[in-house]
This record gives structure tokens, C-alpha cells and sequence, in this order.
């Protein structure tokens, strides 16, 4: 999928009532409520919220508090763009 396709179908996308807090959470900050997002996913407490948790402290340029919620999801930080790393996110959480 090219980049201009891909923005267009995450810009597309309808929130769902059924998504997961993980999913809410992505989809909350890819329409540019982060403030919304970190409220949802920085009161659970597992590897894979810790990694969106870094994803979010990246975006906002924290790049300290990016490194310790990266550590607390056992994964290194993500060396690719921020929409990279989201569309990672987006598509593990998808599963």
C-alpha cells in the first residue's frame, strides 16, 4: 500500500464501539487526540500497552520517557518514522 493510499484509508476509518483500548487508543491519536489516547492506555498495565505508551512519548518528542516505556514493553526503540511505527502498531493490533 502506498503512503498517500494508506493516510487516506486511516483518515477513512469509523470508530468502532467493539475495538479494544488498544485499538481505541491508536485510532484516537491518528486523529490527533493524544491527550485521549494516553488517558486510555497509560492505566493498563501490560507489554503491549507499554508499547503503544512509547509510540505516544515518542510522538510527543519525549524521547526519555519513550526509552523507559519501550523497556517496560521489552522491545528496542523503533528506529523507523513515527507513521511507520504506527502502522506496525495499528496492524499487530489488528490481529
Amino acid at each position: 500500500m502506498n503512503r498517500l493510499h494508506a493516510d487516506h484509508c486511516y483518515l477513512q476509518m469509523q470508530y468502532q464501539e467493539n475495538w479494544n483500548d488498544y485499538q481505541k487508543a491508536l485510532y484516537l491519536e491518528r486523529q490527533g487526540d493524544w491527550e485521549k489516547a494516553h488517558d486510555i492506555i497509560q492505566d493498563i498495565h501490560t507489554a503491549e500497552a507499554a508499547w503503544i505508551h512509547a509510540y505516544l512519548h515518542r510522538k510527543e518528542g519525549d524521547d526519555g520517557n519513550a526509552g523507559y516505556w519501550y523497556s517496560r514493553a521489552i522491545k528496542n526503540p523503533f528506529q523507523g518514522s513515527l507513521d511507520e511505527e504506527w502502522e506496525q502498531l495499528w496492524t499487530y493490533f489488528l490481529q
